[in-house]
């Protein structure tokens, strides 16, 4: 009997490029939003009240990352074993010629990332990383996130854990989003070329946009409020 199609080798790398998309989507959203932190305290806090004005609409939203999250890795993760598990036997001379860094280490990245997701909740979802300023409150009352996130960062350890983790991202999102569009058949032998720079380039500005905000915040151009 055959397998189901979504349980399939090809069904799985749909899954993958699907819930791919998804989360690539969410991270340039959120780089986006965080970027605001440039243009001070208001507009930052104010984002993120609006933010929690969605309400349960947010929950859904996070609910829906989150499966598309453990579906992406668990497909991820299938895919390798069946793969290895096909070459029980590692060749004499590994050909490794049209294979890139980042399209090698795609699993370990990716679970570098997902202990990073769980380390960046702690930091400033669940303020668990540095407790004694996460209860901040800004003039108007808000969650004062603006400098919540700039004291965090001026510890160096929690900017280098967050430039590292950055650096992850962006080799794992070189290679995934260029193969994402091929799994999905959008890609062929004449965009192959475009969609891996364009992937690299993405990964790029990614990777200094969200490293901007730890760099400013350890570096003191961006300040907290309230003279601390």
């Amino acid at each position: 009997m055959p397998k189901p199609f979504i349980t399939s080798s090809i069904g799985r790398k749909y899954v993958m490029a699907v819930t791919g998309l998804i989360l690539f989507g969410f991270v340039i959203v959120h780089m986006l939003g965080n970027l605001q932190i440039f243009l001070g305290q208001e507009a930052l806090n104010a984002y993120a009240e609006h933010l929690e004005d969605f309400g349960a609409l947010l929950w859904i939203a996070r609910g829906i990352l989150l499966t598309a999250l453990v579906a992406h890795m668990i497909s991820a993760l299938s895919l390798a074993i069946e793969n290895k598990n096909a070459r029980p036997i590692p060749y004499a001379v590994q050909d490794t010629v049209q294979a890139s860094f980042a399209s090698r280490t795609m699993v370990m990245t990716g679970l570098i990332i997902f202990a990073f997701v769980i380390f960046h909740l702690a930091h400033l979802t669940f303020g668990k990383i540095h407790p004694e300023v996460y209860s901040l409150m800004d003039a108007k009352g808000r969650h004062d996130l603006y400098s919540v996130v700039i004291l965090g960062f001026q510890d160096y350890r929690v900017a280098g854990t967050y430039v590292l983790a950055m650096f992850f991202l962006c080799l794992h999102l070189s290679h995934g989003i260029s193969s994402l569009f091929q799994s999905l058949g959008l890609n062929n032998v004449k965009t192959q070329p475009v969609f891996k720079t364009a992937a690299k380039l993405i990964a790029l500005l990614i990777f200094i946009g969200n490293c901007s905000i730890p760099m400013a915040s350890l570096f003191g151009v961006l300040k907290p409020a309230g003279g601390f």
